[in-house]
């Protein structure tokens, strides 16, 4: 009966990766969750096969969640038109939440004959059984029959800890609960006093820019954190991260940040081979939609390097949301677990990034400033001059006061606190770093990035 319970509350499992051959596999680094080889077949042909009832049942909760998703956001319209019709009197509200009631409780039901199927599938029994005894013990060989299978995220146990070097635990300057440190912006009017009167005053736009940030700006900054966007990119990120995993012998891991937020990594691991450059390690920062499992790792990949790729909070298999503490939090536990954990020196690690993740790649540099060197690709050097451009006029004050409350990401500012070797690329026709059209070159804002470094230094 347990194990019943435990196939109906457990998580979705979408891949079983096939067994491989011990010598095809890299050099493993200890107490990490350990791959295995790559196989001589498809790596698209091992996707886990659900009886009929857990496959429908399945079905019918997948549909029912993108429709709560599509319902949550537009919600507010929702509300207001039933406000105007008269729907939200107390004679009509008692009996839609009735309505409620049963429909939950059919989705209920649903979900117990999806545990059912499951309970009759081999697979799914076996692959629960070794979930929970490396939630018991994470030892070695349970994590490494635990990477055998690709389930949802959020029931994978935490590999490592924001707080698991010693040196953090010790030290009072590192990072607390509430976060690693940012860059300030300045007061718009310096020098004013403070007083009750100013800050009521304030209030109002303070409350505008909280729920701009909040609702519109972050979705249109991280158009990758969308459930919607993400349900689409499924199948997409599962046979990306199959080929990660099967072909590079990709090791993933779950960190948790100081912010309690839970981070999805891939570490492919090329010391063990012939090519020198697998001695340093590439971390790779995706842009605002991007995704390790189709990103950028590619390229250092290709080159032969070590590569560690996570996702921003709020994206696949990361929780929490893109804001800018939010990604600093995520970046320097990444950092510290290439450091501590797979046992890199920062001086063996290059920072890449591509387009807004500029922003947690020049935080690194300047949060840690004896890596390696930093390659920024489509990038910009504020992001107040481009949320302008996509905004009405009238909407100036407002959209600076937000991204600087709320969304400051100033790039060219933390990469001036670094003083090591740093690689730009500019792209000859972009069209979401230039202020005019993609054919004005001069509008780029990796220019002004160029110039503000240059200036600097």
């Amino acid at each position: 009966m347990a194990k019943l319970l435990s196939c109906v509350l457990g998580p979705r499992l979408y891949k079983i990766y096939r067994e491989r051959d011990s010598e095809r596999a890299p050099a493993s680094v200890p107490e990490t969750p350990t791959a295995v080889t790559a196989p001589h077949s498809s790596s698209w042909d091992t996707y886990y096969q659900p009886r009929a009832l857990e496959k429908h049942a399945d079905s019918i909760l997948a549909l029912a969640s993108v429709f709560w998703s599509i319902s949550y956001y537009s919600s507010p319209f929702a509300f207001f038109y039933l406000y105007r019709k008269g729907y939200l009197s107390l004679s009509k509200v008692v009996p839609f939440s009735h309505y409620a009631g049963t429909l939950l409780l059919l989705l209920a039901g649903v979900a117990c004959l999806r545990g059912i199927g499951r309970w009759t599938n081999p697979q799914y029994r076996q692959f629960i059984t070794i979930l929970e005894a490396t939630h018991r013990n994470q030892s070695s060989e349970n994590k490494r029959q635990l990477a055998n299978y690709n389930f949802d995220f959020r029931s994978w146990p935490v590999d490592f800890h924001w707080e698991e070097p010693s040196s953090r635990k010790e030290s009072r300057g590192g990072p607390s609960r509430r976060g690693v440190a940012l860059l300030r912006p300045e007061p718009l009017h310096r020098g004013t006093a403070d007083t009750l009167l100013n800050r009521v005053k304030k209030l109002p736009c303070q409350i505008t820019s909280y729920l701009v940030a909040h609702t519109l700006g972050r979705r249109m900054l991280y158009p990758g954190s969308v459930y919607l966007l993400q349900k689409a990119l499924m199948p997409v990120l599962l046979q990306g991260q199959a080929r990660l995993v099967e072909e590079c012998n990709g090791r993933r891991a779950k960190l948790l940040a100081c912010d309690g937020n839970e981070i999805d990594t891939m570490f492919v691991d090329r010391r063990g081979t012939a090519e020198p450059q697998g001695q340093k390690l590439v971390i790779c920062c995706e842009g605002n939609a991007g995704f390790y499992e189709v990103g950028c790792v590619s390229t250092p990949l290709e080159a032969g390097y070590s590569v560690l790729g996570w996702n921003h909070p709020g994206f696949a298999g990361s929780t929490g949301v893109p804001f800018p503490q939010n990604e600093a939090n995520a970046m320097d536990v990444v950092v510290q677990f290439a450091i501590h954990r797979l046992g890199f020196q920062p001086q063996d690690i290059i920072i890449y990034a591509w387009s807004i993740g500029g922003f947690t790649a020049t935080w690194a540099a300047m949060s840690y400033p004896d890596v390696s060197a930093v390659i920024l690709d489509a990038s910009f050097d504020d992001l107040v001059p481009l949320a302008l451009k996509v905004m009405p006029d009238s909407w100036r004050g407002l959209v600076t006061r937000t991204v600087r409350q709320h969304l400051n990401l100033n790039n060219a500012e933390q990469l001036c606190r670094y003083q090591g070797p740093v690689l730009l690329i500019r792209r000859t026709k972009d069209e979401i770093i230039t202020t005019t059209v993609p054919e004005d070159i001069m509008s780029n804002r990796g220019n002004d990035l160029l110039l503000k470094l240059l200036q600097h230094r």
